[in-house]
């Protein structure tokens, strides 16, 4: 703020929040903020978020506003006379940003969500402690489901299944979990449907625990019966990649070139084109955050990130492979946080 000779920061992401105060809450249509000030920091919350606040946010005064009331006389308040605010333009709406700037007077509001993301970006050891229980997590969770799957059993059913498991192994989910079979699975987020697993399907399962806010994203495949020789090809040859996007992990890398390595295999195995996204995505607060390892894409590979690499071929009809797990970046490579078995599990007809 002092370099950017900004008076005050508005922030009003929840994960913004939650990684400088400690505090995780969804307010849904209701305002929440933090206002920072050189002279000190006011946390804004609707009422029923006080006392969840008040007991777990220090270095920052805590007020509450009721339904009904207007939670701008609280931002006006928090927020003091300022020419130049900082806000995070990707998450404040339009409506939001006039009504600060009519209330305060404020000449200009100054982007840094680009900055915060920036801070996110390096996990400190205490955020990978978390990442990494909720990796163990995740993994117990999957072979416990890979157990109890069977044929007939819907993608509904499976889904509910990860959910039950990863609550009661003490996680929650990390996101909409995607089950996928047979054709479906060729369709990368497609959401769990009514259909029952078929013997020759594919079965691809996305999902993750979240253990105090981070979160951990793995994908496992099975096959329905025995498998056939296609079956096996397209398992071994995403394997192939994703073994060799790992071991391209280390500082003073790119982010392209990590996908460059996954990607050089799978065209070389003759499905370039079935492979149409990225390599991977950034892990922490958000199941979604930097780094993207997009092709081409420049960002150097620091000590402590934390991401995934996940490559995938998706055949029309037939379905698609997905193997993904989650990575740190540490001085001599990466160290892989995610561990359950990668092979491809075959999964009973009777």
């Amino acid at each position: 703020m002092a370099n950017r000779h900004v008076g005050a920061a508005y922030l009003t992401h929840p994960v913004s929040i939650a990684y400088i105060t400690g505090f995780h809450a969804e307010p849904f249509e209701r305002l929440m903020a933090l206002s920072v000030r050189p002279d000190g920091a006011t946390l804004i919350v609707p009422a029923i978020e006080r006392q969840k606040a008040a007991t777990q946010v220090t270095g920052a005064e805590v007020v509450s506003w009721r339904d009904g009331e207007d939670p701008y006389v609280l931002v006006r308040t928090a927020l003091g006379p300022s020419g130049e605010i900082a806000v995070e333009k990707d998450h404040l709406s339009l409506r939001a940003a006039e009504v600060i700037t009519s209330r305060t007077g404020a000449t200009e509001l100054i982007d840094v969500g680009e900055e915060i993301r920036r801070l996110r970006l390096i996990k400190h050891e205490d955020e990978i402690e978390k990442l990494l229980r909720a990796a163990a997590i995740t993994d117990a969770a999957g072979d416990e489901v890979f157990s109890r799957m069977r044929a007939g059993q819907t993608e509904v059913d499976v889904a509910l299944m990860i959910g039950s498991v990863i609550g009661k192994l003490g996680g929650t989910l990390s996101f909409e979990t995607l089950v996928q079979s047979g054709p479906n699975s060729a369709l990368p987020h497609a959401k769990p449907s009514s259909r029952a697993l078929a013997p020759g399907d594919f079965a691809l399962l996305d999902f993750g625990a979240a253990f105090d806010g981070y979160k951990a994203d793995t994908t496992r495949m099975a096959v329905v019966g025995e498998p056939s020789s296609k079956h096996l090809e397209i398992h071994k040859l995403v394997l192939e990649a994703h073994d060799a996007a790992i071991e391209a992990v280390r500082p003073g890398v790119t982010t392209g070139d990590i996908d460059s390595a996954a990607r050089r295999v799978i065209e070389a195995g003759g499905y370039g084109e079935r492979f149409f996204h990225r390599v991977g995505h950034g892990l922490g607060l958000e199941a979604h955050e930097d780094p993207s390892l997009d092709p081409g894409s420049q960002r150097i590979l620091e000590t402590a990130m934390v991401f995934t690499i996940e490559p995938g071929i998706y055949i029309p009809g037939f379905g698609g492979v997905r193997i993904e797990d989650d990575v740190l970046v540490e001085d001599d490579g990466c160290r892989v946080l995610t561990k359950a078995d990668r092979s491809l599990r075959v999964i009973t007809t009777h």
